[in-house]
């Protein structure tokens, strides 16, 4: 092992244990991203934390996405994001690398959603066929197609197939980079260790 391995693995300490719910106090959190692959349940868990915080939602997909598939500039991207996230509490989901360092610099909390990659290729494929069948509405008016979802350069499931090993490696270095020393995270294995950990902060079911 590598003294930048034996850097990352001391850093990654601050990486909490599933179960060990006395570790992690949900009052002090003021800015909150969760990231993973696609079809991991990324906005839906940053969903459920907002109003469990009582803090405005920030989908980045909603930020990125124009009418007709198109993507704004970088520039323009990055603006949206820090205009987005200049309020006092707030909830993000989403991974886009060009705003990384705005949206990880000024979160107290990641939650990284690192599921095996057949289970989130699988929750992808339901995700996207109900959308496509139901013609559901997304960001700026868009709807997911047959072609765009399965056939195009650009498709999510071709995108996670090439991004989740890289994920895997990157994110724990780049977390250890100092900038983001102040970021507590969370990475959870199985969406089974995620609404274990998340039953504490939701209201229970009588």
């Amino acid at each position: 092992m590598s003294l930048t391995d034996v850097a990352i693995s001391l850093r990654m300490v601050n990486v909490f244990i599933v179960g060990k719910r006395n570790s992690f106090d949900i009052s002090t959190v003021q800015h909150l991203t969760v990231v993973g692959t696609p079809g991991a349940g990324k906005t839906t868990l940053a969903q459920q934390l907002a109003a469990a915080l009582q803090c405005p939602f920030v989908e980045l997909d909603a930020l990125f996405w124009g009418p007709n598939w198109t993507q704004e500039t970088p520039e323009r991207f990055r603006d949206k994001v820090a205009q987005a996230l200049a309020g006092e509490r707030w909830a993000v989901g989403g991974n886009y690398s060009v705003a990384r360092d705005i949206i990880w610099g000024r979160s107290d909390t990641v939650i990284w959603l690192d599921y095996p990659l057949p289970l989130t290729l699988w929750r992808l494929y339901r995700r996207t066929m109900k959308r496509i069948l139901t013609r559901e509405e997304l960001w700026s008016g868009n709807r997911e197609t047959w072609r765009g979802a399965f056939f195009d350069k650009d498709s999510l499931f071709l995108f996670a197939i090439k991004t989740h090993a890289k994920r895997r490696r990157n994110f724990p270095r780049e977390l250890a980079q100092p900038e983001y020393a102040h970021v507590q995270t969370l990475r959870f294995r199985w969406p089974s260790e995620t609404q274990q950990w998340l039953s504490q902060f939701l209201p229970s079911e009588k």
